[in-house]
This record gives C-alpha cells, structure tokens and sequence, in this order.
C-alpha cells in the first residue's frame, strides 16, 4: 500500500502573510499620522520626481527612513517613517538651512522602499553612460520623417501625451531632438512663463515657436537633461553648462547645453552640434570673388594674424574653421584653443578651455608644442590679445575672433584691450567683418519691381561699391513666399555677407593718427573690398536674399540724419584730413 506524504506551499503561506504585514502597517501609518501632527501620503505609485530624489542621497534616506518625493522651486516634499525621530528632526533643520521650505509626510516601510527604487532612475535611466542620451534609432528616424515643417511637431507631442507616464518623456525628448535635427535647428530653446512653457527652433538663425509643452512635462524633462548635461540636479540658482551626445545611426550628435535661472523656472538652450553640417571649406562659405582672392593671399603667408569679427551667430568660427581648411596640409601643425570645440577635424590637435586651462594659459602652453598655426576661439582680454600679437610677430599664423560690429571697430576694440597701435602694422594681416543672412527658397521666392525708395538706396550703394555691378531698370528683387521644401518660412540655408580691412601703409598710418571707424575705412577704400552692405546689396540684386532679409542683420542706410539719401550724383567726396564738425557728427 503506498503512502502519499502532504506538501504544502511554504512560499504562498510567506507572501500572504507579508502582504497582510504591509497592509495592517500601512493602516497603522493611516491611523496614526494625523494623531501626532502628520498628513498620510502613500507613495506606492506616485511617480517620484527625480530631480526631488536626488536632494537626499541614498545612504542617508535609508539611514534614517525618509526620502524627498516632489520639488517645486525651492518648496520639498519628504516622507518619514518616524518623522518625531530626532535624527531626522536634525537633518529637516540641515536641508532648511539649505533654503528648502519642508512639507513633512508620514508613511509606511512600504512608500519608502517604492521611493528609493526610484534612485536607479538618476543613475540609469536614460544616461546609463554619462553624458550619452541613449535612444531608439529607429524611433529618431521614424520621428524624424514624420516632421516635415514645424506644425507637424505639436501635432506628434499631442499624440505621445496619451502614452504611459514611463515612456512619456522619453518619447517627448525624442521628438524634440528627432524635429530640431528635421527641419535644420541649430538651436533647442525651453522657457518657462507664468501661461506655460515655450519650446522655440532657431534654424536659419531666427526663433520659431514650435509648441507648447505642460508644466508636468517640464519638471522631468528639465532633471533629464540636467543628468545627461551632468549638471547638478537641485542647483537652481545658479547658471550651469553641460553638454551630451546622441547616436541617430547614420552620425552622432553633440550636444551643448546651458542652464540659466528665470523669475518663473530654469530656462535651458541646446546647441546642436551636427557633424553632417561641418564640412568646411572657402567656397561654402559665399565670400565674394574680390575678399575671396585677398584671403587665399593672406593664407599664404607664414605669419601674421587673421581676425574675424561679428555678434554670437554670425559665423565667426565656421570661417575660421574654412580657413583652416585651406591651410592644413601634412607640412604644418595646427593647434586650436576653443570654447568648446565644436566639431572635431583630423588631423589638427584641438583643446578647450577649462577650469585650470584658459585661452591665456593655454595659448602660452601651445606655443610650447612648436605650432605653425594657430586658433583661438575668441580675443577677449589684454593677455590673450598680448600673447596673440606676440605669436603673430614670431613665425606663427594665428586665427581669432572678436565681437565687434564691423571690420574697422576691430582695431579700436584691439587698442581698448589695451594693444599698443604701434605693433598692429607688424602683426595683423587682415581683420574681417561678417553676418548671416537667410537665402530665399528658390522654389517659391515671388518676384516684384522695386519701389522708388528701394531703387535709390541700391543706386546710392552700388554707387560706392568698388566693382558695381549692372543695375537694370526696372530693377526685379524676390521676397520670400512658402512652401513645404522650406518649412513654410520661404528661406532656406544661410549665406555670409563679408567686408575685410588689409593692414597696408595706409591703414597702418589711420591707426596711428586717428584710428576712428570712418577714418580707418576711408583710408581702406583703396583696397577694393566692398563693404558688408554692398555686399549683401550684391546679393539681393542677384536673387540671394531678400531686402527686408538684409535689413534684419545689417543696418542700411535708407535714412542719415533724418534727411533723405542723397542721389549718386550729389555725392561729395570724403575729405582727406577729418575735423572736429566731422567727429562730432559720428557722435551718437
């Protein structure tokens, strides 16, 4: 007879009874909190704001059984298991003295623990590798051919808004980068204001509202960025940069961020660093035929130092990265010093800028390494202007930019960083000044004729520019129209407008004697560069860009003094020696 031996479910029995331990603690917490001063709050599906998380650090949260769960501005939510424990009455006084304002909660074993598996979302989630959005190739080019022009992004956003909370701001921040890199944004800008939060696109280099996004969506989003940008999560009153990178499959994309505080919440910008953009070279760059040939001469000499300057955005560094395109051969060695470096090009050694490494002590280091050429991201105090002027004067060519308005003002802004006028004819080859204007669609630019006003302002340009080209009558200009190739905005891409100012006798002596803008460009005018308003004038005659376009970044001279433009014919000729009436009329 075979006997059968009973077998029970050890493991059943044990989950029953740690369920029914959870659920009696958590009735227990629910009684007793409001008894000792305390609202009850159950975090068991509460979606844990991270960047709160991250106020306490793990260690201590566990230590004393608390965590933070919600962070608006400066006003934390904590919750506590003993919230009267005097431990953790200490460290409420410690994260106080820190400028939060505490809303204290009690709750069970159980929220805790839901809450401090939330850590592994700050160190994964998705910057498993610092500073490396990892996303879907898939999902980036899916949503990439979904938008067209900029309309089609609030659309996609309505329909991720339906999603599960988990993939919801992954989803979102793949759609905001997957239509920056559709419709060409060189910029990601999200602002908070007291109606919502603005997502703006610059392409072209204007600002376009894309959408709106939701204040729920902004709180995350915003702690996402800040761990990819490896920025500090609950710094918020400070101003904070950062940068990341993303692979969409075919290339990858660097990121560089910058975090400022605001009256109503941080507001974030993302400059898209696009390796399939950057190739660099002198005929990408649209400069004229005539400054063309002056900076292929330039290029050629073994010294000297080759300026350009212009306002944040006008292309500074991509000139100078064209340049030294053209000057790069295995013979040389090219040492950069950037902030930071934009695009990575073979076979030049590049560096940035750090903490312990500046554009001054960097520069002295890199004379060291025995350089042939030299860049350095930007001009901006007495001691790297001293130094550049020094490496131009011994053997080496040296590439930098400064923030003027035009070419001329670089010299006096070289003498207010405190340059001696006399060293300037030895060591400065050419100062350049340059914008960016949008190119008009050429599938749906609309003509017209030209009114009166605008016909005499190109007869009134052209009559001064150096190599005048044929103006027919009627004159026919473009403007921009619409269509689905350009986004609707009737521009497409972007073309520089140029002015250069060669250091010869002539301007090496205005320098000297009177290094006054209109002083130094009359002494320039022999050397046959147009300036950037003939130049961009140029271009709006030949169908490049629009008039109003060319009025946007350059001022044109539609009025002077209040006075209509004199005609070609009334023109007087500059005088040789400036007076005082005439400095006095250059006064604003």
């Amino acid at each position: 007879m075979m006997k059968y031996m009973l077998k029970f479910d050890d493991n059943y029995s044990n989950t029953r009874i740690t369920d029914l331990y959870v659920q009696e603690e958590e009735r227990l917490v629910q009684t007793n909190a409001p008894r000792i001063g305390f609202e009850y709050i159950n975090l068991r599906g509460y979606t844990i704001n991270p960047e709160a998380l991250g106020v306490i650090p793990e260690a201590k949260a566990q230590a004393l059984n608390i965590t933070a769960f919600e962070l608006n501005q400066n006003k934390l939510s904590v919750a506590a298991k003993q919230p009267n424990n005097p431990l953790v009455q200490a460290y409420f006084q410690e994260l106080q003295k820190q400028r939060y304002e505490l809303t204290v909660y009690m709750c069970s074993t159980a929220s805790l623990q839901y809450a401090w598996s939330r850590y592994s979302d700050i160190t994964d989630s998705a910057a498993e590798k610092k500073g490396v959005f990892e996303i879907s190739v898939e999902d980036i080019g899916r949503l990439m051919n979904e938008v067209k022009q900029k309309e089609d992004v609030p659309r996609t956003l309505r329909s991720i808004s339906t999603i599960n909370n988990t993939r919801r701001i992954s989803e979102t921040l793949e759609l905001i980068f997957a239509g920056a890199l559709a419709l060409g944004a060189s910029d990601i800008h999200i602002e908070p204001e007291e109606s919502g939060i603005r997502l703006r696109y610059r392409f072209d280099g204007v600002l376009h509202d894309v959408a709106d996004l939701e204040s729920y969506i902004y709180g995350r989003l915003m702690s996402r960025l800040k761990l990819l940008s490896g920025m500090v999560l609950n710094a918020k009153a400070e101003a904070q940069d950062g940068r990341f990178t993303f692979d969409i499959g075919t290339r990858e994309v660097e990121v560089r961020s910058s975090v400022i505080p605001g009256a109503i919440a941080e507001s974030i910008v993302m400059r898209l660093l696009d390796p399939s953009l950057s190739t660099f070279s002198m005929d990408r760059i649209h400069l004229n035929p005539y400054i063309q040939e002056v900076m292929r001469r330039e290029l050629k000499k073994p010294n000297g130092l080759i300026i350009t300057t212009g306002p944040t955005g006008s292309g500074k560094t991509t000139a100078l990265y064209a340049f030294l395109q053209e000057v790069h051969s295995e013979g040389v060695k090219i040492i950069t010093i950037e902030n930071p470096v934009e695009y990575k090009i073979d076979g030049i050694v590049q560096t940035q800028i750090g903490d312990d490494y500046t554009f001054a002590t960097g520069l002295r280091a890199i004379l060291r390494q025995d350089p042939d050429i030299i860049m350095i991201g930007e001009i901006r105090d007495r001691e790297v202007a001293e130094t550049a002027i020094h490496a131009a004067q011994t053997g080496h060519l040296v590439f930098s930019t400064l923030h003027t308005n035009s070419a001329v003002a670089g010299f006096a802004r070289l003498i207010d960083l405190g340059i001696d006028p006399r060293v300037m004819g030895t060591s400065i080859n050419i100062i350049i000044g340059q914008r960016l204007v949008r190119l008009l669609c050429q599938d749906c630019k609309v003509a017209y004729e030209a009114t009166p006003e605008e016909k005499r302002l190109i007869e009134y340009v052209m009559a001064g520019h150096p190599h005048p080209i044929q103006i027919p009558n009627p004159i026919t200009l473009y403007r921009n129209g619409g269509c689905e190739k350009c986004g609707g905005t009737g521009y497409r891409g972007r073309a520089g407008i140029f002015e250069g100012v060669l250091m010869d006798d002539a301007v090496e002596e205005a320098v000297l004697r009177d290094p006054r803008e209109h002083i130094i460009s009359e002494a320039a005018k022999q050397q046959g560069i147009p300036t950037m308003v003939e130049d961009g004038i140029e271009k709006v005659l030949t169908g490049l860009t629009s008039l109003r376009e060319l009025e946007r970044v350059i001022e044109l001279p539609y009025l002077i003094a209040g006075k209509p433009l004199p005609t070609p014919q009334t023109q007087s000729a500059a005088p040789k020696e400036a007076t005082d009436v005439d400095f006095f009329t250059h006064v604003v």
